[in-house]
């Protein structure tokens, strides 16, 4: 009787607080619905914390911020967004568009090859790419036993070069989900939130303009080498060793950068 009461009260427990994340959804899209944004983005942040993440759960908190004109935080959380779900078409398009109203326009970074792969790659889950890989394996396991077994010679010469073309799709597809979950899991990219920063050229504010690197504005995306954690008169600083691009690398104060 106890372990049935005890059960009843958890099940009880998880239904509430799953009953009030709803409810905090649907008050958030009120708010948004009646052009109360600021509250609209309290709510969905609040409500993320209490039934977890989600792709659409970004997407709405990104729409939220950018509707008050805070261009940083809504690229933030697109970003998010589609690392949890790279087919988001909304939030991919949304990102594409807010990134033509920001102020800096970074050069390349990485290899023109690599940066094509990783892009095609990331387009998809690495769910997907494995349930490719899976398929084509048994589908190559198949056409080895049709090349095998077939006495017929049409038959035998599908197997072998479907074999071969089989095993190449199913070792990259495997590749393309190794690059997919390294995405999607990796926090070595950071957005810019402030309205604008100045980077120097050590873990430090620049003292003079002989330590001024760049400055930044929000929205910039920029990727995290290295970090460190500084102390003046027993106030701790966080700074990252930050890209920007092949040809700009600086040290960013932690508080003006929020990692995807």
């Amino acid at each position: 009787m106890k372990l049935r009461t005890i059960i009843y009260s958890i099940l009880l427990g998880i239904s509430t607080l799953v009953a009030d994340a709803s409810d905090l959804t649907a008050k958030a899209d009120s708010g948004y619905m009646n052009d109360q944004f600021a509250e609209a983005a309290r709510l969905y942040l609040e409500a993320a914390e209490q039934e977890g993440t989600s792709s659409d759960l970004y997407y709405n908190i990104g729409n939220s911020y950018y509707r008050q004109n805070k261009l940083g935080e809504a690229i933030l959380y697109y970003e998010r967004a589609i690392r949890l779900d790279p087919l988001n078409k909304d939030a991919r398009t949304n990102l594409e568009f807010v990134n033509t109203r920001i102020t800096d326009e970074p050069g390349d970074r990485g290899m023109f090859i690599s940066n094509t792969v990783n892009g095609f790659a990331c387009k998809f889950p690495a769910n997907c790419w494995a349930g490719i890989a899976l398929t084509s394996f048994i589908l190559l396991l198949g056409a080895i036993a049709l090349y095998i077994f077939s006495s017929n010679i049409p038959l035998r010469k599908t197997g072998f070069f479907g074999g071969f073309i089989l095993l190449a799709v199913c070792v990259l597809a495997n590749v393309f989900a190794s690059i997919a979950t390294r995405y999607s899991t990796s926090h070595n990219e950071a957005i810019v939130i402030e309205p604008s920063t100045l980077l120097s050229t050590s873990p430090r504010v620049p003292k003079d303009r002989a330590e001024e690197a760049m400055l930044l504005h929000e929205g910039t995306k920029v990727e995290i080498l290295d970090s460190v954690t500084t102390r003046i008169d027993s106030v701790a600083s966080r700074w990252y060793d930050v890209k920007v691009d092949n040809d700009h690398r600086a040290w960013i104060q932690g508080k003006d950068i929020a990692i995807i």
